[in-house]
């Protein structure tokens, strides 16, 4: 084959194919497949409502209670400015590290006072253990998903929608793991002991891997062709994620249905899921092959050389530069607040200040909160839905696995829609995010109105909208203000998200929660023996009114936020009609052509030099004639 070097070459062939792995390894496409790995093990924060039941009966809490440790795990999972700031003038291992960290430490305290090791903390560290652990989601996503970005800015969406959508699907991972290695009659500590070690492992495993790298072949000028091959392996991935979502719905639906599954076939359903889950180790192997034997002209010396040629002119040219516009020194230059409130235009390379401080982040702020709260409230009181609606538990653990397979689906559409209507129709994609938001209105008012069985369609349409909300918004982040600074903004974005959760699912959903249920209690309507309690009363409620106010709220702001993403794609329409990545393949082509001049001076010293040493050697030739002449 290729990398047998000759009939004879054993040892050869052994070398070659050891450099083909290294390079496979250090490629920007097993980057890809790591960054895969680290997204699919980092949404434990998704299966919140399987081991919420076995917090709140261990500790004894109310459901008010409940929501606030949910607040504070939303608030870690989102809030990554630090990680951003960190990413900022770190490599990304270092965050990455860091993350694996905090996961281990938060997840496991949590583990240890559920399960009884510890004594029983109280509710403030408890909030503290959750908001760590869940923080780690944040270092995940800066430090492999950012840097995916940035490896492939020119199929942003894409790449967003893909991670997205394997964080996502980490939800319903993690359950089938968790039912393959502890069984289904677990009481949900020991998932939330595998939440522990699993993600850090995995990012301890991947962090040397992780790292900004050169533009591929395709993206320097190697053609329209080249462009269309890395653009069709990203649909394989794309095939290979729908292949296990398929997998990990029909495993659902047939645990569902067949009562006993034995133990034995969850070791057979795990396995084929790890199978599943390397499987784009094959696309990776085919797209680096491609670059192992047609290296980019990016990587060779004479680019190296194109580029140190082109640095020296520059800094020849400052001093006349400097002369010719001496009299520019005399303007004052703008002061920082000045430069704050004086943005470049949309799609150049915002500062941090600049970005937070415009009028587009405002608005698209402003209907994260509205869209984003809605659905993640519903997911994290999804266990508490399916029993006030009495719901078996089987089924609300189904619930769970249905949000996360469509969490993945929503992620995925979102991000491969959304750029093909962008780059065919040049569609705004707010206007996509407004479409989702209205669709999710849909879903809290099937839990509102309590419609028999509509939960199931509930949990699919929540899950689809929640997931499909995330690669639009972080698209529209990076396009709208640049990626010098994507890691900081894009987690300020996401702050969004633990400040709707709060208001919607501690103030709104827990506090009317609780206050049916008292009321409840005081009419004697309910009695579930072994639940949280709080004052010495039962606080369980059950029915159709423990949530109907709180989601037909929920319905009115999420429609509130459909509006205002309305009027951000109003206010973009003009940007998104441009060129988008006009500057991207401008700066492809400039070093295509740099690679190319360079390459020409090299082959030009390169022919001089050999007519020199010809010179040279009839030189020497005539004299040794002539001395033989003498002779």
């Amino acid at each position: 084959m290729a990398f047998g070097g000759g009939s004879g070459g054993g040892g050869e062939g052994l070398a070659a194919t050891m450099r083909f792995g290294a390079h496979v390894v250090r490629g920007r496409w097993f980057m890809f497949f790591a960054s895969i790995l680290i997204m699919a093990a980092a949404g434990g924060t998704y299966i919140f409502g399987i081991y919420s039941k076995a917090i709140k009966t261990s500790l004894g809490y109310d459901q008010q209670t409940l929501n606030t440790l949910s607040f504070f795990k939303d608030v870690g999972a989102n809030v990554g400015i630090l990680p951003g700031l960190i990413n900022e003038v770190t490599p990304p291992w270092v965050v990455l590290a860091c993350g694996a960290g905090m996961n281990l430490a938060g997840y496991l305290m949590i583990y240890l006072a559920v399960s009884g090791h510890t004594a029983r903390p109280p509710v403030w560290l408890m909030c503290v253990y959750i908001a760590v652990g869940a923080n780690s989601q944040s270092f995940a996503n800066t430090g492999a998903l950012v840097t995916a970005v940035k490896n492939f800015p020119e199929d942003r969406g894409v790449v967003l929608g893909l991670l997205k959508g394997f964080v996502g699907l980490s939800g319903a991972i993690f359950t089938q793991l968790y039912r393959a290695i502890y069984g289904v009659e677990d009481d949900g500590a020991s998932l939330v002991l595998l939440m522990a070690w699993l993600p850090a492992a995995i990012s301890l495993l991947f962090i040397p891997t992780i790292r900004i790298m050169p533009r591929s072949p395709a993206a320097a000028g190697a053609g329209p062709a080249a462009r269309r091959r890395e653009r069709k392996a990203f649909f394989y991935f794309l095939y290979a994620s729908i292949v296990l979502a398929v997998y990990l719905l029909v495993m659902n639906v047939v645990e569902l249905e067949v009562l006993g599954f034995p133990k034995p076939a969850y070791y057979v359903t795990a396995t084929v899921l790890l199978l599943l889950i390397f499987f784009p180790l094959v696309i990776v192997v085919k797209q680096e092959l491609s670059t192992y034997l047609n290296p980019s002209p990016a990587t060779t010396p004479a680019t190296r050389s194109a580029v140190t040629v082109i640095t020296v002119d520059e800094k020849k040219e400052k001093p006349q530069a400097a002369e010719d516009d001496g009299d520019d020194k005399a303007a004052p230059s703008p002061t920082c607040l000045q430069d704050v409130f004086r943005p470049p235009a949309r799609g150049e390379d915002y500062t941090i200040l600049q970005a937070l401080f415009s009028v587009d982040m405002l608005v698209l702020f402003v209907a994260t909160i509205c869209g984003v709260g809605g659905t993640l409230t519903a997911i994290d009181n999804m266990g508490q839905i399916g029993q006030s609606l009495g719901y078996p538990q089987r089924s609300i653990s189904t619930f769970v696995s249905l949000v996360s397979i469509w969490n993945y689906a929503g992620r995925v559409v979102a991000g491969f829609a959304s750029e093909y209507v962008l780059a065919r129709y040049k569609v705004p994609r707010p206007l996509a995010l407004t479409v989702v938001l209205v669709l999710a209105c849909a879903g809290h008012l099937l839990i509102a109105l309590g419609v028999s069985n509509g939960l199931y369609a509930a949990s699919v349409i929540l899950g689809f909208c929640f997931g499909a909300q995330w690669p639009l918004l972080f698209a529209i982040i990076s396009e709208v203000f640049g990626l010098k600074y994507y890691s900081t903004i894009y987690n300020f974005g996401a702050v969004a998200s633990p400040v709707s959760s709060y208001i919607l699912n501690v103030r709104v959903t827990g506090r009317l929660y609780d206050r049916e249920a008292e009321r409840q209690l005081a009419a004697g309507a309910v009695a579930v023996a072994g639940a949280a309690r709080k004052g010495g009363r039962d606080l369980t409620c059950v029915g159709v009114g423990c949530f109907r106010v709180s989601f037909l709220i929920i319905a009115a702001v999420t429609l509130l936020g459909a509006a205002v993403s309305l009027l951000l794609a109003w206010r973009t329409r003009n940007f998104y009609r441009g060129d988008l990545y006009g500057k991207f393949r401008e700066v492809a082509a400039a070093t295509g052509e740099g690679a190319q001049q360079a390459k020409k001076v090299d082959d030009d010293d390169a022919a001089g030099e050999t007519s020199r040493v010809a010179v040279a050697g009839d030189t020497d030739g005539g004299a040794r004639g002539v001395d033989g002449d003498k002779v």
